[in-house]
């Protein structure tokens, strides 16, 4: 049986399985050849990849198989490509590191499904791979499709996992902005981030400061209620690799669905620069009420 807290969980899981189903059908436009030589040029060029939820099966959009993902590291590895801890390139956005090495490419997972246990951490602990997953605790040993905080703590100690935070419970900010006050809307947001950060942080006992935007919604007003809870860089769903033109409180990623196979997952390699997606245009954030 299911509480009625799980109930809104799981409604909301399936809300972000419908809105993101678009990912799957908008189609990556080239860059002007101005733009793509600005960034193929450029001193990083490092894709950044996420996942949501593995499975035997793509039993809906948000799953990628099993061995597709197999045959994703199977290509980086035979491809001369070095998996790098998230981290890394972190530190080069705040100045704290060098730029990472040509043929660098760090991995995501966000929401803490159980699949995340049962069939990514096997082959991360095969290829020897460090990840960072993005979760929400309210759904942690709650929402029947979630992890439990145990095993989460197993998949830290392997020493390739890092857990960073997705906010609290992964709410639509855009919706919540519309249905909210002003005052009711920035107590929302911070609640969202600052309660997120205090409760893995004392779970794991671990820094947290790296926040991924649910849906990919963010605006100047959210990232500037990010920094000031305590995040020093926040991740979208932009579909580029991260190159030196980027910031640090809006770093991008490539959303993986099972169609990412095959030469449609080499083509993030083979040409890294793009346009915005016209997803990352309608998730792109909402103007603050006191606009």
């Amino acid at each position: 049986m299911f509480n009625g807290k799980s109930d809104k969980l799981i409604n909301r899981y399936a809300i972000k399985c419908l809105s993101l189903l678009l990912l799957s059908i908008v189609l990556l436009t080239p860059v002007s050849a101005e733009e793509k030589n600005y960034q193929d040029n450029s001193p990083v060029q490092v894709p950044i990849l996420l996942y949501h939820r593995f499975g035997p099966v793509a039993a809906d959009v948000m799953t990628v198989t099993t061995p597709v993902f197999m045959s994703h590291l199977e290509y980086l590895r035979a491809n001369g490509y070095s998996v790098i801890p998230l981290r890394q390139l972190v530190d080069y956005y705040l100045g704290k590191g060098p730029p990472p090495p040509p043929k660098s490419v760090a991995i995501t997972a966000d929401d803490g499904h159980k699949s995340v246990y049962t069939d990514m951490l096997p082959l991360v602990k095969k290829y020897r791979i460090p990840v960072t997953i993005f979760i929400y605790p309210s759904a942690i040993s709650n929402a029947s499709y979630a992890m439990t905080w145990d095993q989460i703590r197993e998949l830290k100690k392997t020493g390739f996992f890092d857990i960073q935070s997705h906010t609290y419970w992964h709410p639509n900010f855009r919706k919540e902005h519309d249905r909210l006050t002003s005052s009711e809307y920035e107590k929302f947001v911070d609640m969202q981030m600052r309660k997120s950060k205090a409760k893995l942080e004392k779970e794991f006992d671990t820094r947290i400061d790296m926040l991924a935007w649910p849906f990919g919604i963010n605006d100047d007003f959210l990232i500037a209620k990010a920094a000031e809870a305590g995040y020093v860089v926040t991740f979208t769903i932009e579909a580029h690799s991260a190159n030196a033109s980027d910031q640090a409180m809006k770093l991008p990623r490539y959303l993986l669905t099972n169609a990412n196979r095959g030469k449609a997952f080499e083509w993030i390699f083979t040409n890294p620069s793009y346009q915005k997606t016209l997803l990352s245009k309608m998730t792109a954030g909402t103007k603050s009420k006191k606009e």
